[in-house]
């Protein structure tokens, strides 16, 4: 039976039945790819719902944000999580605003951060807050959101937390679009215009990659960069994870892919290298 519980109180007690905890913290709305965060921490998950106000930045769709919590406990109770903790933001920041923040520093100053500034000082801020209170053993974040990953890692070496990181694949539609609660915004013009992000994630090198989205339409595309998957420095070439961001509409969209190959698709084909599957 998933339990639902609010406060710091209900949430110790839920915790004091189970084994150990295995965390996976969304901001709710959640979809499939949720669910395969879910189902990699497997019977007993803990699965966090919060909204963070400390990652949205001037203009930013914190009051837009969809919140489906009612839909998102019958979600994580039909896949077996054992407490699913819904805090208030008042109950999450006792007092106000917090003084002292975890600071993303130069790693969160790179693309995404530089695009949203102080958003990865208030991703990291609440992450810990989360394997505070929750005293996670194993947390799940998914592949798409590859910095933010990157940024928890360096964050659990740099401090010494016990909490062990889990990444769990990107989950894509059928069409390739990578799954993302942001995905509802879109629309179908705009959704069709988004799947340039994974076929030039397809196209397997970098130049091939800003080729096509240089052809595309009705994106207005910020980054396209072959990086260190750890560090996010640019790196020349292969080993590297290319990462994309793209405005549609409204809508910012990302997506990412490991690259290992600095062979075309076409060379890939020559050599029976394959072109890396979308999963």
């Amino acid at each position: 039976m998933t339990v639902v519980v609010h406060t710091r109180a209900e949430l110790a007690q839920a915790l004091g039945g189970l084994p150990d905890v295995r965390l996976v913290p969304t901001m709710g709305a959640l979809h499939a790819g949720h669910v395969a965060l879910i189902d990699a921490a497997g019977p007993g998950a803990v699965v966090s719902v919060f909204v963070n106000p400390l990652q949205f930045g001037a203009g930013e769709d914190l009051d837009r944000y969809p919140r489906t919590l009612d839909a998102d406990v019958e979600l994580c109770r039909s896949h077996g999580a054992a407490v699913v903790w819904a805090p208030s933001v008042a109950d999450m920041y006792v007092g106000g605003r917090p003084v002292v923040t975890v600071s993303a520093g130069e790693l969160g100053a790179r693309y995404e951060g530089a695009s949203r500034p102080g958003h990865f000082d208030g991703m990291l801020t609440v992450v810990a807050k989360l394997f505070g209170a929750t005293r996670a053993d194993i947390a799940y974040f998914g592949q798409k959101d590859a910095q933010q990953l990157a940024l928890v890692r360096r964050m659990v070496t740099d401090l010494d937390l016990t909490t062990r990181v889990e990444e769990v694949p990107t989950v894509r539609e059928p069409d390739g679009l990578a799954l993302s609660s942001r995905n509802r915004y879109l629309t179908p013009d705009e959704r069709t215009a988004g799947l340039a992000l994974s076929r030039a994630l397809r196209a397997g090198t970098i130049e091939a990659a800003r080729a096509v989205l240089a052809d595309a339409d009705g994106l207005d595309v910020d980054y396209c960069e072959l990086v260190d998957p750890d560090t996010f420095e640019p790196v020349a070439g292969p080993p590297g994870r290319i990462i994309v961001a793209a405005r549609v509409g409204a809508t910012r969209l990302l997506d990412n892919e490991l690259t290992t190959s600095l062979c075309s698709p076409r060379e890939r084909s020559s050599k029976n290298v394959p072109v890396p599957a979308l999963v």
